[in-house]
């Protein structure tokens, strides 16, 4: 009749195993299509994945970004243009062949938009009347040669949003990117409950081209660093590469100064997937989840015709909410329980011939399983109560595990023995996060397959008197933290 249901491992046992079996089980996405890195989007993970954009369209908005469409391919010799940003074409996706013929002049895949968007900017933007300048594209894919694949972490097809904004002067430009990790906190803290760290990259991991980088930086359960997303401080290297210009007020030509933010949709939903989840599967906040309240008749026979009636009733009358009423057949009460739980369904309304004698039903939050008698006409006012409720503990919880998942080292025998040991960032003091210290870096790297992954931000830490570098044991100007990464 099904198959097999339920996950089989302990998340805090192992998280690959319980990671892969939740996107298979929950049906989020299937990976069968055939081709190594490209991902089928199922209709229930596509629709957590389509929340996740309205937030951040909500949001670009109303910091009066405009919305515009690009096409998939860029030509090759803008990929070249800006010296950094070339970097990336030895993983890019070249189109050489239409049917049976060569193509002359090859284009790649989209890997970012930087190359396709900036040529049309030097057209488009001319007078410092016309800046600043914000526009952005939404559900769309970007393309990278991968070598490792995983759902939602790394694929060679994957989900993107991009910004791309122009500026008179660099102080807009920062004041932009303050802006950015706003928005970062309001979708992927507030909406979406899972805390992070703002950090700035060291310079040897900023974005191709870029002066600066800076991201929020989430914890697995793994205790693995996911990077949430990115905006960049592009300085002048992009508008002179491509060759926008803007007159100023005082009738000069000058370059404009640019930023570009990238939210990693794959990324937030994999973090959503792995923080909040349970031995049990999805655990999802109220307004995220596509089906947000399902009802479930418990039918012995006798009275069924009445249940099915009263749950037509409340299903009718909760029209405002996501809800489904499973009166499926062949399938337990039991089996739909597990079902609904396994998809993160926040609040389950269960009635049975003894809830309907008694005039109520029993509501079911996915948080915590507690189960909670209500009288038919409370109900509306008790739902409008547990969603609040659910919202803070997913919070609660999200916040505690981050909270304890930081530790301090001082010397690279200590940073080994907790990165072996510990899952999550651990602190140490380190001497530059310029491209001269990218060889302590390299060394870490090496030795306990961890990642620099660069100082607080907006305000750094300030480093003890006399500390030392835990890397080269030269004078630490830096704390950086460090941990393993996706």
């Amino acid at each position: 009749m099904a198959k097999e249901q339920g996950i089989t491992v302990k998340k805090d046992q192992d998280f690959s195993e319980w990671y892969t079996q939740v996107i298979e089980k929950a049906e989020l996405a299937d990976i069968r299509f055939g081709v190594q890195g490209f991902l089928v989007h199922r209709p229930y993970g596509f629709q957590i994945i389509r929340k996740i954009y309205e937030y951040l369209e909500k949001e670009i908005e109303d910091d009066n970004h405009v919305p515009f469409l690009f096409p998939t391919v860029v030509k090759e010799e803008n990929l070249k243009k800006e010296k950094e940003h070339a970097g990336f074409t030895p993983n890019v996706f070249w189109v050489t062949e239409a049917g049976s013929e060569k193509i002359e002049e090859r284009f790649a895949l989209r890997p970012t938009g930087e190359a396709q968007i900036y040529p049309l900017y030097s057209l488009w933007l001319r007078s410092h009347r016309d800046l600043p300048f914000k526009g952005y594209q939404s559900r769309i894919s970007a393309f990278r040669n991968e070598m490792t694949t995983r759902p939602f972490l790394r694929g060679r097809e994957f989900l993107f949003f991009e910004s791309h904004d122009v500026f008179n002067t660099h102080e807009e430009a920062l004041e932009q990117i303050e802006t950015d990790l706003k928005i970062c906190k309001t979708v992927i803290y507030d909406k979406l409950k899972i805390p992070f760290l703002y950090f700035k990259r060291p310079q040897w991991d900023k974005f191709k081209g870029a002066d600066s980088t800076f991201t929020p930086d989430a914890l697995m359960p793994d205790g693995k660093r996911i990077q949430l997303a990115s905006t960049h401080d592009l300085g002048q290297n992009f508008s002179k590469a491509f060759n926008i210009k803007i007159m100023t007020k005082e009738r000069k030509e000058e370059y404009a100064w640019q930023t570009c933010f990238g939210p990693g949709i794959w990324r937030i939903i994999a973090s959503l997937i792995g923080i909040h989840g349970d031995d049990n599967g999805l655990v999802l906040p109220f307004d995220v989840a596509p089906v947000q309240i399902v009802i479930i008749p418990v039918l012995f026979g006798k009275e069924d015709r009445l249940i099915l009636k009263k749950c037509k009733e409340i299903k009718e009358q909760l029209s405002n909410y996501r809800i489904k009423l499973d009166d499926r057949e062949g399938y337990t009460p039991g089996y739909k329980y597990n079902e609904w739980e396994l998809k993160g369904v926040p609040l389950r309304i269960e009635i049975g011939p003894r809830d309907l004698k008694e005039n109520k039903a029993v509501l079911v939050k996915r948080t915590d399983k507690s189960k909670i008698p209500v009288k038919f006409k409370d109900l509306k006012k008790e739902i409008e109560k547990q969603i609040q409720s659910i919202d803070k503990e997913i919070k609660s919880k999200a916040d505690k595990y981050f909270k304890d998942n930081t530790k301090e080292a001082n010397t690279f025998e200590e940073l080994k023995k907790i990165i072996q040991a510990h899952r999550g960032f651990v602190k140490v003091p380190f001497c530059s996060i310029n491209l001269d210290g990218e060889k302590c870096a390299d060394k870490i790297k090496e030795k306990i397959s961890a990642d620099v992954s660069g100082t607080l931000y907006p305000k750094e830490e300030k480093v003890k008197p006399n500390s030392k570098c835990v890397s080269c044991n030269k004078k630490a100007n830096h704390i950086v933290y460090v941990a393993k990464s996706y």
